[in-house]
């Protein structure tokens, strides 16, 4: 069985493409307006940006997360969570053996909180 989908609440579906375009350094896939949704592509599942849809809690590996946050932060985004070290990873259950893994949460631009995820070399 694999994810195939993540709906996340969009009031402004302009305003809230224009954010994970920006996030995700890629443009919408889909858009169906009505009924009002908006797709991104995330390698094989698709983030569903829809009108009433309930907010969800999402996390995204976000390469080079310390310096994404300050891009982040230098265009207004609301940073609810600096960068840190959730724990070390020592053996490849839940990710890269040896790695820490870091994490940050910023609040998108319909209100939601997204999680940004990281894997570093331990000790970094």
């Amino acid at each position: 069985m694999d994810l195939v989908q993540i709906a996340q609440r969009a009031d402004d579906l302009d305003r809230a493409g224009a954010f994970y375009t920006a996030l995700l350094g890629t443009p919408p896939a889909a858009r169906f307006d009505p009924p009002g949704l908006l797709f991104h592509a995330l390698g094989d599942v698709r983030l569903m940006l829809e009108r009433g849809a309930p907010s969800a809690l999402i996390y995204l590996r976000v390469p080079g997360l310390r310096a994404r946050v300050e891009e982040l932060r230098a265009a207004g985004v609301t940073i609810e969570s600096e960068p840190h070290v959730i724990f070390t990873h020592e053996d490849d259950t839940l990710g890269p053996a040896g790695h820490d893994e870091w994490q940050a949460f910023v609040r998108d631009s319909e209100g939601n909180v997204v999680g940004l995820v990281d894997f570093e070399p331990a000790g970094n």
